[in-house]
């Protein structure tokens, strides 16, 4: 599955920048894990920001979509949708996500809200592409694979819901307006099996989040 050898040097050189970036940020904390980097900033979000963008999910929501519907249809069950990328507010964000990581911002993927309701989950998966399966061909040429991952949280929720790293050993409970950030990289640019990662099943309230992909050339 290793990523072909033009985006593995292109993930390898998007590592160096944003590992170099983030570790001169004051509000980027990285999480001690040895075979991953994955870095977390509070409060990227305010409460008001949180309920504007809860506001758009619930008008574009509906069930999630998969790359690999055969084998793994059945194994995202919460309701997403992309926002309207032309709103001056989601492009405030992502100038600010594109500020923090130095990715340039024709690299990054739509913005997509999600919406977990009690019972719905994200079953284990890498953000990474595999690039043996069928859709590979057509990423490849939309931007390529996939570099880092930025998912914010926009509430609190009462019970369950937390995103783990079962192969880590973490798991990060949903914080209105915390955001993560992984590499889905090692640092020579392979595909990094140690990200797999999890959204679990939220048991009580409502849980909304943003996330936004990042590719290793203009996406498409």
């Amino acid at each position: 599955m290793a990523a072909p050898l033009s985006d593995q040097s292109a993930l390898q050189r998007l590592g160096v920048l944003v590992r170099k970036r983030l570790a001169d940020d004051p509000t980027a904390y990285r999480v001690p894990v040895e075979t991953a980097e994955i870095f977390a900033v509070g409060g990227f979000l305010d409460t008001s920001e949180c309920s504007h963008l809860i506001a758009m999910i619930d008008r574009v929501a509906k069930p999630s979509q998969v790359f690999d519907k055969e084998n793994f249809g059945t194994y995202r069950t919460s309701y997403s949708g992309d926002v309207d990328t032309g709103d001056s507010f989601i492009r405030m964000i992502e100038r600010r996500l594109g500020d923090l990581l130095g990715i340039p911002l024709p690299w990054g993927e739509t913005v997509q809200g999600q919406r977990y309701q009690p019972g719905q989950e994200f079953q284990s998966h890498y953000d990474w592409f595999d690039t043996s399966a069928p859709y590979w061909p057509e990423e490849k040429r939309r931007g390529g694979q996939r570099s880092w991952t930025a998912m914010c949280y926009l509430n609190e929720v009462e019970e369950g819901g937390a995103t783990t790293f079962d192969t880590l050993g973490i798991s990060i409970a949903p914080q209105a307006g915390a955001l993560l950030i992984w590499n889905n990289a090692r640092p020579d640019g392979s595909p990094n099996p140690d990200v797999i990662h999890a959204g679990t099943p939220v048991v009580k309230g409502v849980k909304y989040i943003i996330t936004k992909g990042f590719r290793t050339r203009p996406w498409n």
